[in-house]
């Protein structure tokens, strides 16, 4: 994505260069993050079996339909979203428990009034665990992972049925929970959330409360920067003989869902449509997949989510956010949203024999070093602006860095005709750098860089005058 380029001539910027830079060290190669060591070595402690296990429990439910059986008795029973629901807790209680008190683990519970999809008033939970970042200066920044734990069959309004929900999204679930395992035994300077929402098959109800919740509440009156949402909805790798094994969709917004029509205008004349700040996370996961050994490629895919269908992204997109979501590359929907059956030789249902554990790790992996990659990196650039004084074919960018914060700075571009970011180049610790480059044909971004190699999320400019 951001190939070295040599023999251009640069003003107030010098080339990149050490072990520790984010981008490739030679013309032909692939750019790549540096590896952290303890990242790499928190990747390989993820197990395909504990997901298994997990997804499993899930299943074992035999429905967790928002709208079903959540009464004391129903929970000691094991049965219902109630009872899935307590698990889950537990299970992240578990895990703080094995940490030393290193998570906080909440319950977000509200009422959801009826609706189409909720036929009457209905208490919604979502559970999460929280992975306070320990530096002061970054712990309000938050990387957030989620999946829903609720499940539904042919009829949504049926709460009697088998909804088994194993790839649907018990897979999603299972990553949160395992990505909350492995990386509560690591220190990040940024806050990460483990989030499992309820109510998304009603018509994503949790991660709409959640998102607002976190807009209108966490972040006036705990200082809460959602920096990034990684969704995985669907990320069983579905046994189907048509499925790639080797990738993960990742979906991203172009024009952002919470946009003025001033910002709306503006994107249209600078042909920032492909610029989003969720787009931008779309191809962090991408360098992220490129640096380490996950065993899963991401595929962008430059759309909100798939035709005739939503996910829980979607409701942090409205409220402003970057937020993609992951999805295996191909669905088989005999295996989604259908009543356990059998007919004309066809098996329906969301049942666990066609789940492929190994790849749900793989995706989890990927899920993880994008976490802890971005909890480790600094804050990105602030106030990033694109100098349009006059008519001129040199490009100069000014930026501001973080109070506090000692990282340097690289300043990305790539064709405007590109998907991805295709050079880079270091500036050191200026906030402000001249390039012998036409901003008409490129699109230029600035993200920083901390002494170990960590990156931020890429900035891309806004115009000054």
């Amino acid at each position: 994505m951001f190939h070295f380029v040599r023999g251009m001539l640069w003003t107030g910027a010098t080339l990149l260069a050490g072990a520790a830079a984010c981008a490739a060290q030679s013309a032909d190669a692939k750019p790549t993050f540096s590896a952290d060591p303890q990242i790499a070595v928190a990747l390989r402690q993820i197990s395909a079996q504990r997901i298994q296990a997990n997804i499993e429990k899930l299943v074992s439910f035999e429905t967790r339909s928002t709208i079903s059986a959540q009464d004391p008795a129903s929970i000691a029973a094991g049965r219902g979203i109630g009872a899935a629901r307590e698990w889950i807790k537990s299970e992240f209680e578990r895990y703080a428990k094995d940490c030393g008190g290193c998570l906080e683990v909440k319950t977000d519970s509200f009422t959801e009034q009826p609706a189409e999809r909720i036929p009457k008033a209905t208490e919604l939970a979502n559970v999460y665990a929280v992975l306070k970042g320990t530096d002061a200066a970054n712990a309000k920044r938050i990387v957030l992972v989620t999946g829903h734990y609720d499940s539904r069959n042919t009829d949504i309004l049926d709460i009697n049925g088998d909804a088994p929900g194993a790839n649907d999204d018990g897979s999603g679930t299972a990553v949160s929970l395992e990505c909350a395992r492995v990386l509560s035994k690591m220190k990040f300077p940024a806050t990460i959330v483990f989030l499992t929402v309820a109510g998304e098959e009603q018509g994503l109800n949790g991660s709409k409360h959640f998102a607002q919740l976190v807009k209108e509440k966490m972040a006036k009156d705990e200082g809460w920067d959602l920096e990034a949402v990684l969704n995985n909805d669907i990320v069983g790798g579905d046994k189907s003989a048509e499925q790639d094994h080797s990738v993960v969709r990742v979906f991203s917004e172009g024009l952002p869902a919470a946009t003025s029509e001033q910002e709306i205008r503006r994107i249209r004349a600078l042909g920032g449509e492909n610029d989003s700040r969720s787009r931008q996370l779309a191809r962090y996961i991408v360098d992220v997949g490129r640096t380490y050994d996950t065993g899963v490629k991401p595929m962008l895919i430059f759309r909100l989510d798939r035709f005739l269908r939503g996910g829980d992204h979607y409701s942090f997109n409205q409220q402003g956010f970057a937020a993609v979501r992951l999805t295996e590359f191909r669905e088989d929907f005999h295996h989604q949203h259908q009543n356990v059956r059998t007919e004309s030789g066809v098996e329906y249902g969301d049942l666990l024999k066609f789940v492929d554990y190994d790849y749900v790790a793989h995706v989890a992996r990927l899920n993880a070093a994008t976490l802890a990659s971005l909890a480790s990196a600094p804050a990105p650039p602030a106030n990033v602006h694109i100098l349009t004084k006059g008519l001129e074919n040199d490009t100069t960018l000014t930026w501001e860095a973080s109070p506090g914060s000692s990282a340097t700075f690289e300043v990305l571009w790539r064709a405007t005709t590109s998907p991805e970011w295709e050079h880079t180049m270091e500036v050191g610790n200026a906030t402000r750098t001249t390039l012998k480059l036409s901003k008409d044909n490129v699109i230029f971004a600035v993200r920083a860089v901390d002494h170990a190699g960590h990156c931020s999320l890429p900035v891309v400019p806004v115009p000054e005058r």
